[in-house]
């Protein structure tokens, strides 16, 4: 009896295949005859990876490949991105490379060298405070946006329309002069201007030096105002930016004529002043000198000045005295040195709006029975009153509360 055939199987599968008439070196059923042929080991591909050349890749011959993160094929030589995997050579041009990291993103942020990083690295650079662009260094502005201090601060003789913020009478006009190396200038000048906004402004000041630094000027403020609005953090900002302070440089506070109820009460209050010069000076940081001087004559002619006979300023000593009679429509306490501390600034502000609410109901009797002019009156007087509290606190710092 003739033996039966062997078993022809399928080449790819195993699977049994019907005797085949002629018989082929590499049988295959009907199934692998359909499948696509793996481009890597050449056999049929039942588990299909397309790659970025439109070929096919069987399960086992995909693992040295990479799956694109955009088109979802398979890729020998991926591109590497920031935040969607490895893409192809025809995904990748529509990335950008970071000039830090190297790798592909779509997005890239300018830096004012020229180059561009990724989002990634862009946390590592600070933005332009005018444009927003990128800065390699650690200035606060790019090239391009570099701030002169001429478009900040004004010259000497400027004087805008004064704008009126709190509620009156008495209104305070702040003037704080500092100093900064040249270098600094431009940055103080630019957050000043912009902390400040509609309160203020800056000008230039023949003592300090062009470009060395600069006069804080507000607009009229009651006092109120000025504690509770002011920016006040913007003067330890201006030190930590390189501003300073010392014997070259003061503060000004001017206060409105209107504020006094009568020529009696200015005289009140000037009396008080120059009467208590040394706890005034203790508290101002300031000895009388050449440009805020407690003159002989100037306390003086206050009478003379009560009266209405000031033409050449108080005592005829001109615009340097402790109080400064000129201006048309304040009065310019010139006493106190400048600083950069919140507190000092406020206690001065403090003083001036103090003391002439002091001496608006300061009568005869107060002064002849209560001691009305010594300084314990007035202490006295402003521990009553928690509002002029930064003065009352310099006072107690100064140790001349008493």
């Amino acid at each position: 009896m003739p033996s039966a055939p062997a078993m022809v199987r399928c080449s790819a599968c195993s699977t049994a295949l019907p005797p085949e008439d002629p018989p082929t070196d590499h049988p295959l059923c009907a199934t692998c005859t359909q499948t696509p042929w793996c481009d890597g080991c050449s056999q049929p591909a039942t588990e299909q990876h397309l790659t970025v050349q439109d070929g096919v890749l069987c399960g086992d011959c995909i693992t040295a490949w990479s799956l694109c993160g955009r088109c979802d094929r398979y890729t020998h030589d991926p591109q590497d991105t920031v935040g969607d995997g490895p893409v192809c050579d025809g995904c990748a041009t529509d990335y950008s490379r970071c000039t830090d990291c190297w790798l592909l993103a779509q997005e890239l942020r300018q830096l004012d060298n020229d180059t561009s990083v990724c989002a990634e690295c862009a946390l590592d650079y600070r933005a332009c405070d005018e444009c927003d662009q990128l800065i390699v260094g650690y200035a606060d502005y790019c090239s391009d946006c570099t701030p002169s201090s001429s478009d900040h601060v004004h010259d000497y003789s400027y004087k805008p329309t004064p704008l009126f913020h709190g509620t009156g009478p008495v209104f305070l006009g702040l003037e704080l002069e500092l100093k900064t190396s040249g270098a600094d200038c431009q940055d103080c000048a630019l957050i000043a201007t912009r902390k400040l906004g509609r309160l203020g402004y800056l000008k230039d000041d023949g003592s300090i030096g062009y470009g060395r630094g600069f006069e804080m000027v507000t607009h009229p403020m009651s006092y109120r105002y000025a504690i509770e609005q002011f920016p006040w953090d913007l003067l330890p900002q201006l030190e930590e930016r390189g501003a300073y302070i010392d014997g070259d440089v003061g503060i000004h506070v001017h206060v409105s004529r209107a504020g006094f109820a009568s020529p009696v009460h200015v005289y009140r209050w000037m009396k008080f002043f120059y009467r208590n010069e040394s706890h005034i000076t203790e508290v101002a940081r300031r000895a009388s000198d050449e440009w805020a001087a407690f003159a002989p004559q100037a306390r003086a002619g206050i009478v003379d000045f009560a009266k209405g006979n000031d033409d050449y300023g108080l005592g005829n000593g001109g615009r340097y005295q402790a109080i400064n009679t000129l201006p048309e429509h304040t009065f310019e306490v010139r006493i106190f040195a400048s600083s950069l501390i919140p507190q000092q600034v406020q206690a001065a502000l403090a003083l001036i709006a103090a003391s002439v609410e002091y001496t608006r109901t300061l009568t005869s009797t107060d002064i002849t029975r209560r001691h009305g002019w010594e300084w314990t009156a007035f202490v006295t007087w402003l521990r009553a009153h928690p509002d002029y509290a930064p003065l009352l606190a310099e006072l107690e710092d100064l140790a001349c509360a008493s």
